[in-house]
């Protein structure tokens, strides 16, 4: 007897590739494609949208900002996604400023983050969750423009370590600033610089 296949493995196997939609640079699956695909496969499929128990609203707040929580139940599993309630820069929303389409839009899409968490179209939200916490790409150092490098060769570094050895007893801050006028000074230079600086002055 063949073994059933879990909601699971049966939802992760479907392609969504062209169901896929992009907004602000993020992927998504509109909730009535996720919704159809769904139900084709699993008619009793169902959806809650949970109010709040006092206010009977169909969402939820601390006093600063809101969320909705909505469960999706296939075949007795339920999997439920709490989202925030947000603008159209994927900000959280103050709740004074809250309004019933920002609610609606945030039920659908914690409706179709739900129905992914039984598999369907999981992929395109894997490691959404880490563009808040990666680190901010390095700017990179905005070159000097008009300026030579100084290289560790030639008549100009003969002429600069001349320059920090005469002047050893005077702060080599001051002296890169001096020479930064005319020079680009790359990290490598600066270090040979600042080992003739001590030298100077040891033996200064």
């Amino acid at each position: 007897m063949e073994k059933k296949q879990s909601v699971f493995h049966t939802l992760s196997a479907l392609n969504v590739k062209d169901k896929v939609r992009k907004k602000n640079n993020l992927s998504y699956v509109s909730w009535s494609d996720a919704w159809a695909m769904l139900k084709k496969l699993y008619p009793t499929a169902q959806r809650t949208i949970y109010e709040h128990e006092h206010t009977g609203f169909c969402y939820f707040t601390d006093g600063n900002t809101g969320w909705v929580k909505v469960g999706i139940t296939v075949e007795n599993i339920e999997h439920i996604d709490m989202l925030p309630i947000m603008n159209f820069r994927n900000q959280s929303i103050t709740v004074d400023n809250i309004t019933s389409m920002d609610v609606n839009k945030a039920i659908q899409r914690a409706t179709v983050k739900a129905i992914a968490m039984h598999g369907l179209g999981l992929a395109v939200y894997q490691g959404e969750d880490l563009e808040d916490v990666a680190p901010p790409a390095p700017k990179p150092k905005p070159k000097a423009e008009g300026k030579e490098k100084l290289t560790t060769k030639g008549d100009k570094w003969v002429a600069a370590v001349n320059y920090f050895t005469k002047n050893a007893q005077t702060d080599i801050a001051e002296l890169f600033k001096f020479v930064e006028k005319s020079y680009d000074l790359p990290p490598r230079v600066k270090a040979k610089l600042k080992e003739v600086h001590a030298q100077a002055q040891t033996n200064g």
